[in-house]
């Protein structure tokens, strides 16, 4: 079924798509590609034409804005979406692409004659009939993570802008930079963020609502071997790289590794190894749903790094371990008042509300952890992170009707919750 917003989301997600906005992991700087403030300038020049007010672009790279409120519902709710791209697949050159009327058979791509996308790769698909399909080209990811969350609130936004008719109370919006690589809530943003609870769009299907995300810590593990030339090495050199394999053959490889693990299992994972037989250095990361099991991870870790540097003392091997988030069901479980809001609002759309745990995190997950309780709502984004990315426009429509069925709860309620 079209809707009155179908035009403006693919408008709006085709042209954000299509600018590189990715984020970088090794970069220290914040946020850590310039490329992600072309994509939040781009926000603030629109956000100021379609007449919201306290636009702001921070110092460390949120979009801020407000819708004012035309009800007198003292409560303050806030939309939140990311502007960055996963690092892990291209995402330079983005090139959109809309498959109208879905006929249900394969979706080929332009720039990858080879690649299919079908219901038999992505069984959701075969529900999509008829509807309007985006795409990238097929050398890079599209980006509707979270991009697609950008043009819902945006739509949202300007619907409710124009439409000062509709009781309402106040919207904050926020738009984060670097959330793929964990950096996205700056320790400044849930004050200047100014809301009393608030949602992310940047989930999967209709009527999914989350309230219960991974834990997550993050690892580096370095090891300095001892040098010494090849020609001459014979017990005197130590290679960091043998040791580095030692560590990643001792962990386990048939369980609690992302590709034997689904469901609510935890894991160890090898994200990157660099270095040389000088020295090397393998990243982790460590995902698990309750504290203990991920303390229980790192244990393991360390354990591991103890056993390997004990086998050649004259190596030197550290293990780093840095908390990143934690499962936001822990602070949410205590008051379900927006998870409740969300259902309702989603049953109001018509559709069946779902609440799965997320086998990853959000910036709701920090949010969440920092004062302001934070579940994920759904945008219609599928296969992300790779060539195959896709999404439904009628899907991002039913998400943008659920933030407007929000927005318009907030005019009964007369306290923070």
């Amino acid at each position: 079924m079209r809707s009155d917003f179908d035009r403006e989301l693919e408008e709006r997600l085709v042209r954000y798509a299509a600018i590189d906005s990715q984020s970088d992991e090794a970069s220290a700087q914040r946020p850590s590609t310039d490329v992600q403030l072309e994509m939040s300038r781009l926000l603030v020049s629109e956000l100021n034409a379609m007449g919201a007010v306290d636009v702001t672009l921070t110092d460390y790279g949120v979009v801020l804005a407000t819708v004012p409120a035309t009800a007198e519902g003292k409560t303050v709710m806030g939309w939140c979406a990311h502007v960055d791209t996963a690092p892990q697949y291209n995402a330079t050159g983005v090139k959109p692409v809309v498959h109208r009327g879905y006929n249900g058979g394969d979706i080929t791509f332009a720039d990858a004659p080879d690649l299919k996308l079908s219901p038999a790769n992505s069984p959701y698909l075969a529900q999509k009939l008829g509807e309007d399909i985006i795409t990238a080209s097929g050398t890079t990811l599209l980006g509707a993570d979270d991009k697609a969350g950008v043009a819902i609130i945006m739509t949202a936004a300007r619907h409710l802008l124009e439409n000062p008719q509709i009781p309402h109370g106040a919207v904050r919006l926020a738009f984060t930079p670097d959330e793929e690589i964990g950096r996205g809530v700056d320790p400044r943003l849930p004050a200047d963020f100014g809301c009393d609870f608030a949602y992310t769009f940047d989930g999967s299907k209709p009527g999914e609502i989350e309230y219960e995300s991974f834990s997550a810590d993050g690892a580096v593990v370095t090891i300095t071997g001892v040098s010494a030339h090849p020609g001459w090495a014979k017990e005197k050199m130590v290679n960091a790289l043998h040791l580095a394999a030692k560590i990643l053959m001792t962990l386990p490889h048939a369980t609690m590794t992302p590709e034997t693990t689904d469901e609510r299992e935890g894991f160890i994972h090898a994200t990157t190894i660099k270095g040389g037989s000088s020295e090397a250095e393998i990243k982790f990361i460590l995902r698990d749903f309750e504290r203990d099991g991920l303390a229980a991870k790192g244990d393991l870790l360390r354990k591991v790094c103890a056993a390997v540097q004990a086998s050649e003392p004259r190596a030197g091997i550290r293990c780093e371990i840095t908390p990143q988030y934690r499962n936001m069901r822990y602070w949410l479980e205590n008051d379900m008042t927006p998870v409740e809001l969300a259902r309702d609002a989603v049953r109001a759309g018509g559709m069946d509300p779902v609440s799965v745990a997320i086998r990853g995190g959000t910036d709701g997950s920090r949010l969440t952890e920092m004062g302001i309780p934070c579940p994920n709502i759904f945008t219609g984004m599928q296969e992300i992170h790779g060539p195959l990315e896709w999404i439904s426009v009628q899907d991002m429509a039913k998400a943008t009707q659920v933030a407007l069925e929000l927005a318009m709860r907030t005019a009964t309620l007369t306290t923070p919750e």
